[in-house]
């Protein structure tokens, strides 16, 4: 049915993330991956939802002007909201040992936000989802950082790896938006587009 819909569209997704890109082609759309490099900085006035709404939109803008009347972008970003601050991805290995010991033994919100962009209009749209970790020991969090890729992840952890599989005790909201990519909204938003 997407499929279908988006036939006469030629759709591009920004983004680097292996996770949003396999999320994409389960959709079952053909795509191309085109990413420009933005400097992910915001005002810091903005809370939760207003940061990635604001930097899925500035990572949009960079193609503005390149855009051709059958492209379709898909821009997104993904902010982990814990005691009202965005984490971000970790700078470091020690940064990301720092943000797993802050989340530890507390619930979290992840926030993704999506930008649909033509010639003629975009679209804005956000998912949030509460993620409980249990207590996470010290060296379950050095095992982590040691053996899986954390620098490319907000909040320095990616639910479908092993911390999420041993670690996290609730989640309430979408899986896929904690990976990045809130799928069912992403699919509602390409067929109303």
């Amino acid at each position: 049915m997407l499929k279908e819909k988006l036939k006469s569209w030629n759709l591009i997704l920004a983004s680097n993330s292996p996770r949003r890109q396999d999320l994409l082609r389960q959709l079952g759309v053909p795509f191309v991956v085109n990413v420009r490099p933005v400097e992910e900085i915001f005002p810091e006035k903005l809370l939760g939802h207003q940061i990635s709404d604001y930097l899925s939109i500035l990572k949009a803008n960079v193609f503005n002007c390149d855009l051709k009347p059958k492209d379709l972008l898909i821009t997104g970003d993904t902010i982990v909201w814990h005691h009202n601050s965005a984490l971000g991805k970790p700078s470091s290995l020690e940064n990301a040992a720092e943000m797993l010991q802050s989340l530890s033994a507390s619930t979290h919100e992840v926030i993704t936000s999506v930008c649909i962009t033509s010639k003629k209009k975009q679209k804005i749209f956000n998912d949030s989802t509460k993620v409980t970790f249990r207590e996470i020991k010290n060296d379950e969090i050095e095992f982590y950082i040691n053996n899986f890729e954390v620098l490319d992840k907000a909040g320095a952890y990616g639910i479908q790896d092993w911390i999420g599989q041993v670690c996290v005790k609730k989640i309430e909201g979408s899986f896929f938006n904690v990976m990045g990519f809130p799928l069912h909204l992403v699919y509602k938003n390409l067929i109303e587009f």
